[in-house]
């Protein structure tokens, strides 16, 4: 999708003859103008840990199974809310009960028994990178065994768009300023300017989506182990990408 804006600390009031409209240019001789077509990009480091918390449980009919999740819903939350974590960080994601079909030729007749039914939950909770551990960690121990996969986030989002089209623009006048001097002319101001947004925001760093994960049969729930050390986890840098078409007058 093409999206176009003037910028407005350089919108001059300049009338350009020749231009059709905001995205049509007429080649002739009293247009005398130079047109860039940059990309470059910003970054920043990730400062909200969007974590994956959830579980997956199994029993020998559907009752059970049910009976088991909500025990297990209401645990991992009520240690989440312990640990500090707000109700309005936790968002559900993906619930449900239903038949187990994955057995291997290994399943004996009794553990195929006590596996008829699954039932999975989970969340995604907000935390900061710095409490992203201990967030894990809290849920784990509260039976949260399909638990850190994490997407990391930026809050300002915009704002690193914006500086990405910034350095675009930047470099479309050191492109333009270049080929001026190569022509002999003068490079003037920018007359007209507009930005294309990437189909896609690209991320590169250090993975983190650690997975813990234990099956667990409802009617022979083990005692939670102590507390594990947390996990290290370190935030990724995102990074915006922007294409910017420039337009310059030329002296």
């Amino acid at each position: 999708m093409m999206r176009s804006f003037f910028v407005p600390f350089l919108a001059l009031g300049i009338a350009v003859a020749g231009f059709a409209s905001a995205q049509s240019i007429q080649i002739n001789r009293d247009n005398k103008t130079i047109a860039i077509n940059t990309t470059d990009e910003a970054t920043a480091t990730a400062d909200i840990a969007a974590i994956t918390i959830g579980f997956e449980v199994f029993a020998p009919d559907a009752q059970s199974a049910s009976a088991e999740g909500g025990r297990l819903s209401h645990a991992i939350l009520e240690a989440l809310h312990k640990a500090g974590v707000d109700d309005k960080a936790i968002e559900s994601d993906e619930q449900g009960v239903e038949r187990n079909t994955e057995f291997t030729d290994k399943d004996t007749a009794e553990q195929r028994s006590k596996r008829q039914y699954v039932v999975t939950q989970s969340w995604i909770v907000s935390a900061t990178p710095e409490s992203a551990p201990g967030t894990i960690r809290v849920a784990v121990a509260a039976g949260a065994n399909k638990s850190g996969k994490i997407d990391w986030r930026l809050t300002d989002r915009k704002a690193l768009q914006a500086k990405a089209a910034g350095n675009a623009l930047a470099k479309a006048r050191e492109v333009a300023a270049r080929m001026a001097d190569g022509l002999h002319v003068k490079l003037g101001a920018l007359i007209y300017a507009s930005n294309e947004a990437p189909n896609r925001s690209l991320y590169f760093g250090y993975s983190s989506q650690a997975m813990a994960s234990s099956p667990q049969v409802a009617a022979m729930a083990p005692a939670p182990p102590p507390p594990p050390p947390s996990l290290e986890i370190r935030p990724q840098t995102i990074r915006e990408e922007a294409t910017v078409y420039a337009v310059f007058a030329i002296e």
